[in-house]
Formats: C-alpha cells, structure tokens, sequence
C-alpha cells in the first residue's frame, strides 16, 4: 500500500471502527477485537481478542490471540509472528494466522499443548453502536481527534451465535447462543480505567456497555466516560460529549457503584436521565489479562466474565425521575485496571 493509499485507508476507517487502523504504523501501536461467546446454557463462557502489537522501536512487535473462560477465569496468551497477522483495508476482516474474524463470525484453528480451540461460529443480528458522519461511532468526535491514546469501538451490542467449537478435545455447541463484540486501538490503556458489559438480561436484547478512564489531553488529563443501554431498541447514551455527569463512582472489595446524569433521546423528546449501576464483584472467576502499554504486552488487567451487573435507568416526566428499566445483566464482563485513585 503506498503513502496516498495509506491516508485514504485511514481517512476510511474513521467511519469504519470495526475495521484495522494500523495501516502506515510501524512501532508504538496496538489494535484489538473483543469477541465474548456464552452457550445457550450459559455454563461455557468464553472472551476471545485477536490482535496485533507494535512495539516501540519495534522491539517485542507480534500478533496474538488471547482466550479467557469465563467459567474458570484461566487465560491462554497464543503469540504468533507479526507476518502472520493480515487485514482487509477498510474492512472488518482480519486473520491471526488460520484464525479468522469478521462481524459475521470467527473461524478458530487454535491447536496448541496449552490449549485447543477448533470451529466456527456465525453471528446474527449484529447490533453495531450507531455510526453516522457527525458521529462515527462510540466516541462521536473525539474519533476525529488524530493524537488520542486509545481509541474504543463497539462492534455489537448483541447477537445471537451459531455453530460449534471444539475446546480442548469437547464439542461445546453455540448454538441459540448470545455475544458482543469491541475492539480498542492506539498507543496504549489508559492509565487507569474501569469496565463493565453484559447482555444477558431476562429480556433479550438488552444490553449495557460502560467504561471511564483517565484520558490524556493537550499536556493534561481528564476522566472521560462512555455508557450505552439498549433498551427496547432504543440506545440510552451517556458520555463525557453528551454533557453527562458522573454523581458517583465508588469501588468497593466487592462492588462498583457508579450513578449518572445526563439528557438523552426518549420517543423523540430530549428528557433528562439517571442511570444507575452496580457490578458486584466475583473474583474467583478472575484472571490477569494481557493488556497493551507502552513497551509490552503485559499481563496486568483483572477480568471477569461471572459478575453481575443490576441496573436501572430512570427518566424525567413531568418533573419527576420515572423508573423505565430495571434489571440485572448476568456474566457480565468487568475490569478494573491501572491506579484507580486517579478516576474516582
């Protein structure tokens, strides 16, 4: 791909966060995709995040594929060379070796003594964040922002799966199953974040996703966050750019509690809201995960896939908070990274 090509591509994939933005980048970048894939049962869980990391001066640069179970909380870390990792310009179609992946479904060809994992899944119904030319994406103009340190997407709010995998010599069936998709990409973490997804309600195709992190900004630094609820196909925002305000953010041995403030769209009518969310911590379903900074891929981030999430969203009528939706997300993904002082 030559120089001219390199910026069309990139110009491309603003509005295209699903697809690779490492074209033309050489050291000092990372780009990965979070595929979470529970059974119908919901006993097998599974966190699956290809990647790519490029190291500064391009020491220590390769390609990976990342697995986390969700039910044990054991992570596999699979390096591969740099050469075996491919992507379509602006597409979301990228291989880690024979893994493929794509907003369709993943093709997995892990044959390792550390672990096994064979099949293919396919995804219907993909729910991606809505992405428009004001807005591409989750984090609306700040992704035109070109000296970011980390940029987020979020693929699918929720799908459902089908297909099966062979995990270790077991035949697990997907199908009826449920997953979502994001992906982060730039130079590194945040130094400090939290993190919670899941989409696992009583009612199908409710689904939250909810991060904030220290982001550095023109020599400073400030606490940004980004929430969505889906909620009756309706997408609930709540964000720093939305003019939304954190009333609390608490991190306990066991819980998280966080409650905001902020206008958001509601039949047509801009209302003032308030959500209401509190994880509650498992820790033995908690393992470390390989996270990108600045000089490696290091194994420095807690996650779980067995937490809970309970929450609630209210909106104002009339003058008064009416509760629209109560509920509690099972399997919920949450991570809890870096010196959380520095956000609460």
């Amino acid at each position: 791909m030559n120089p001219a090509q390199t910026v069309l591509t990139r110009l491309k994939t603003i509005w295209q966060p699903a697809a690779y933005h490492g074209f033309g980048h050489s050291a000092g970048y990372f780009e990965g995709w979070y595929f979470k894939i529970v059974d119908p049962t919901e006993q097998r869980r599974y966190a699956i995040i290809p990647g790519i990391f490029l190291g500064k001066n391009g020491i220590d640069s390769h390609s990976f594929v990342q697995t986390l179970d969700g039910a044990s909380g054991a992570t596999c870390y699979h390096r591969y060379p740099l050469e075996a990792f491919s992507a379509a310009p602006a597409a979301f179609d990228i291989c880690v070796e024979r893994n493929r992946f794509t907003a369709q479904g993943i093709e997995l060809n892990i044959d390792r003594p550390e672990q096994q994992m064979i099949g293919r899944l396919a995804f219907d119904g993909v729910t991606p964040w809505p992405v428009t030319w004001r807005s591409p994406g989750i984090m609306d103009w700040y992704s035109f922002v070109p000296f970011m340190e980390c940029y987020h997407g979020v693929l699918s709010l929720d799908h459902t799966v089908r297909g099966q995998l062979a995990i270790d010599g077991a035949a697990v069936d997907f199908h009826s199953g449920r997953g979502y998709i994001e992906k982060d990409w730039g130079e590194a973490f945040p130094r400090a974040w939290v993190w919670m997804q899941t989409n696992h309600f009583e009612r199908t195709g409710v689904s939250l996703t909810a991060s904030v992190a220290r982001i550095p900004w023109l020599g400073t630094t400030f606490r940004g966050f980004i929430v969505g609820l889906l909620y009756e196909n309706t997408l609930y925002r709540f964000a720093s750019y939305t003019g939304a305000v954190i009333e609390r953010l608490e991190v306990t041995e066991h819980q998280v509690f966080w409650e905001m403030l902020g206008p958001v769209m509601h039949d047509g009518v801009r209302r003032l809201a308030r959500l209401s969310l509190v994880a509650h911590r498992d820790e033995e379903g908690v393992d470390l995960l390989h996270a990108p900074m600045r000089t490696a891929m290091l194994q420095r981030v807690l996650e779980s896939l067995t937490a809970a999430v309970d929450v609630t969203l209210s909106i104002e009528i009339d003058g008064r908070m009416v509760e629209l939706f109560t509920g509690r997300g099972r399997h919920a993904g949450l991570e809890l990274g870096g010196n959380l002082e520095e956000i609460l």
